[in-house]
């Protein structure tokens, strides 16, 4: 049935980055559809700062599930607190048990959402979730849920806000390491899946071949389970390579991508973050199974690029998790740099000196 009104929503998306990330776009449909309503949106501590600062959102909520909103009474506290803003509809967007049980707790009227196995029986509006076939890009299937009670999408422009305290200290690290925006190539090595991992050697590689073309700053971004492949990565290319993984937060992630003419990563977060920041990225993908392909999770926008493993070299799991095939290496380091290349022609071509 389509919504007529909205005065106050709540939009539950509190998985990880690229996640949230490639969600901004409901905020604007929302605003679109409801500019007088009240649109707050419950997310983990982690990503607060892409989302923070949004011009179509007017709160943020946070679900702490390590501190305060940790296990049954955490959740319940977390539900009073829902409820004691009286919002009139929920968009469900991370499709888990605590989420369809907490809304229902909370007492929204209106509960839209992917109806699976988790709880989907308390959705008011539920949708038939076909995600795990990945025939559509995540941010569509986001608008999709809107689609279904009558609101139209405003197209898959993706937005990560910038924070004051992070784009000063991403300037003043400029200056430290006498760099100008847009002279610093940023990767990403790694992902919260190893097998979405290019080999260390193959970045190293990489890095290598950079250091010999172009006069760009190259530094290692990423959180704190990226660092052994960084080290991997530095124990292999020469010293002026900077390692800043472990040591970002998000905000500062973020301002840091500002200022690069460049991004190449994993299949992972940041990638589309480099995306929502507007640079240039290349995102390299060794899983295309159905639900974790290319279709459903390649960057958005006229600046994303992408590169895949050949034809029957996909990395594979079954079922049950375990790998059973496929190359890490499939994606040649020569591939990289040539696209790189491609990338800065077409970007130099594009500048005009007075």
């Amino acid at each position: 049935m389509p919504l007529d009104k909205c005065h106050n929503i709540l939009v539950v998306r509190t998985d990880r980055i690229g996640d949230v990330v490639l969600t901004t776009p409901v905020f604007k449909a929302l605003r679109l559809a409801f500019p007088l309503a009240k649109i707050s949106v419950l997310v983990a501590p982690l990503t607060v700062d892409l989302v923070s600062g949004n011009p179509y959102v007017d709160e943020v909520l946070v679900d702490d599930r390590a501190g305060r909103h940790k296990g049954v009474w955490g959740a319940l506290h977390l539900a009073r607190a829902i409820r004691q803003r009286h919002f009139d509809t929920a968009f469900i967007l991370h499709t888990k048990r605590r989420y369809n049980v907490l809304c229902f707790l909370a007492g929204i009227p209106r509960r839209i959402g992917y109806k699976n196995n988790k709880m989907g029986i308390l959705l008011t509006d539920p949708l038939k979730d076909d995600r795990a076939l990945g025939h559509k890009h995540e941010a569509q299937y986001c608008l999709d849920v809107l689609a279904a009670v009558g609101i139209a999408g405003a197209g898959l422009d993706l937005f990560v806000p910038s924070h004051k305290d992070a784009e000063e200290w991403a300037t003043a690290w400029l200056q430290k390491n006498s760099t100008q925006p847009g002279q610093v190539i940023a990767i990403h090595p790694g992902a919260s899946d190893p097998t979405k991992i290019w080999p260390a050697q193959s970045f190293a590689r990489l890095v290598n071949a950079l250091m010999n073309r172009y006069a760009f700053k190259i530094v290692l971004i990423g959180g704190a389970e990226t660092r052994a492949i960084a080290a991997e990565i530095l124990a292999a290319t020469p010293a002026g390579v900077v390692d800043l993984t472990g040591q970002l937060g998000i905000g500062q992630m973020a301002s840091v991508l500002r200022r690069a003419r460049l991004l190449i990563s994993n299949d992972s977060g940041p990638v589309h973050v480099g995306a929502g920041v507007g640079i240039h990225v290349i995102s390299l993908f060794l899983r295309d199974q159905p639900g974790i392909n290319p279709e459903r999770w390649r960057p958005l926008g006229n600046k994303a690029f992408m590169l895949a493993n050949k034809p029957g070299e996909a990395v594979h799991l079954d079922q049950q998790a375990r790998k059973q095939g496929g190359k890490h290496d499939s994606i040649a380091v020569d591939e990289v740099v040539d696209l790189i290349e491609q990338i800065m022609t077409r970007n130099t071509q594009s500048v005009f000196y007075w």
